[in-house]
């Protein structure tokens, strides 16, 4: 359920249903988004009360005053800067799954971006449907197709970059199984006009659906979410708090929701094609970008005002493929970095003791419970058990990052390159 509240002097008094789908059923739990003047501030956890009266507004509203009360509303000065945003191309990388897709494109088409394309990268496909869905009911709409025959995320997405409209100053990536919410594109791009050392901006990722086991322990320990508080990584300025940066990239956001200064990711070479789901590395690909871009000497901004709805994946064995995926893509990102940027060596060997403790502690098996007021969707409150299994699987992953890594490298030798799968120094 997506809740506006509305507020005088401080004080919230009221609330709207902007979206919720059907009604939710009285005794069971509701996953609430909770929004300020028109930008995401927190999320609940509750049970609404049997629909007497005016119940359940009652109770919505002092649940969620409660949480705003432990997360103080953000300051005005916050928000996306004024001003029209830059001209911007979203690239969606998609193989095989047009049903998914046709929901994402629906939503992108009704962003709320003034100046605003959507380009389509149909990535190694076996069949025709996406050219299919893409170029009967969405290319009249303006919706763009390409074709790229290797796989693999990371070289669809150069494909992309190299297709993208010349005169777009931002490039936007998002995935086929999510739904952007009407402001994604405008709160993504907006910020670049405003900070021309802005390399790129990253946005809040939130569970479209809590149905099943997987996805609620997904989400308990973090999911893709990056919480609500804006934040600028600045490498001339390294934050005290992150002793590990640039390498945490996984702190920055996620590839389901990010943005780039076009001139800065052609300058850093795109994504290193080695990586990302599709290949051997499994991995990676936007952790790559993140931290080249850093390294380049740009800032990185994360808002959660750029929201993008996610859907999960829904069984146990998604969700072990995706705790192996994780491992592999950290540690395949590394080796790609260094195997492009040899001069980035001294400062990861620096950082490796403490890399070390971090890994250890990531992978650890993690323990809490699941109680009736954990709120999946906390952000790392980790409220849920997490197993030991995943733990082995994601230190296995990061055994496998490397091997993969190269793998993937020694396969595209013989593969036509795009314009961005160049080695930059």
């Amino acid at each position: 359920m997506d809740l506006e509240l509305s507020e005088e002097g401080g004080e919230l008094l009221g609330l709207r249903v902007v979206s919720g789908g059907t009604a939710p059923v009285p005794g069971q739990a509701v996953f609430v988004l909770l929004r300020l003047r028109g930008r995401p501030v927190g999320t609940l956890l509750t049970r609404i009360p049997d629909p007497v009266g005016d119940g359940p507004r009652i109770h919505l509203l002092q649940a969620a005053r409660d949480t705003l009360r432990r997360r103080p509303p953000r300051a005005d000065g916050e928000g996306p800067p004024p001003g029209p945003p830059p001209r911007t191309t979203t690239i969606v990388a998609t193989r095989e799954r047009p049903g998914q897709l046709a929901r994402a494109l629906d939503s992108l088409l009704a962003q709320d971006h003034p100046d605003h394309e959507i380009l389509v990268v149909d990535n190694a496909p076996q069949t025709g449907s996406t050219r299919e869905l893409v170029e009967h009911g969405y290319a009249p709409l303006g919706v763009r197709y390409v074709r790229e025959d290797t796989p693999g995320l990371a070289v669809a997405h150069n494909r992309g970059i190299a297709a993208a409209d010349p005169r777009s100053t931002v490039l936007a990536f998002t995935d086929d199984d999510v739904v952007a919410d009407p402001r994604w594109a405008t709160a993504l791009a907006a910020p670049f006009a405003a900070d021309p050392r802005l390399g790129c901006v990253t946005g809040l990722i939130l569970p479209a659906r809590l149905q099943t086991p997987a996805q609620v322990l997904l989400e308990s320990h973090g999911g893709f979410a990056k919480g609500f508080v804006p934040r600028t990584y600045d490498p001339e300025r390294p934050p005290a708090d992150e002793p590990l940066f640039p390498f945490t990239a996984g702190r920055f956001g996620s590839g389901a929701g990010m943005a780039f200064r076009a001139r800065a990711l052609r300058e850093i070479g795109g994504f290193d094609p080695a990586t990302g789901t599709g290949t051997p590395a499994r991995g990676g690909d936007d952790l790559y970008g993140f931290i080249r871009v850093l390294t380049a000497g740009y800032r990185l901004h994360y808002t959660p005002d750029a929201l993008v709805w996610h859907h999960h994946r829904e069984t146990w064995q998604d969700l072990r493929n995706q705790a192996f995926g994780y491992g592999a893509g950290l540690t395949a990102c590394l080796t790609a970095l260094i195997a492009r940027r040899p001069g980035l060596l001294p400062a990861l060997i620096a950082r490796l003791p403490r890399g070390l403790a971090h890994a250890r502690a990531m992978t650890a098996g993690r323990g809490g419970s699941a109680t009736d007021d954990a709120v999946p969707g906390e952000h790392g409150s980790r409220a849920h058990p997490w197993p030991r299994e995943l733990s082995r699987l994601e230190r296995r992953g990061m055994l496998h990052g490397p091997l993969g890594y190269l793998k993937a490298r020694r396969r595209l030798r013989g593969a036509a390159r795009t314009p961005w799968e160049t080695t930059t120094s």
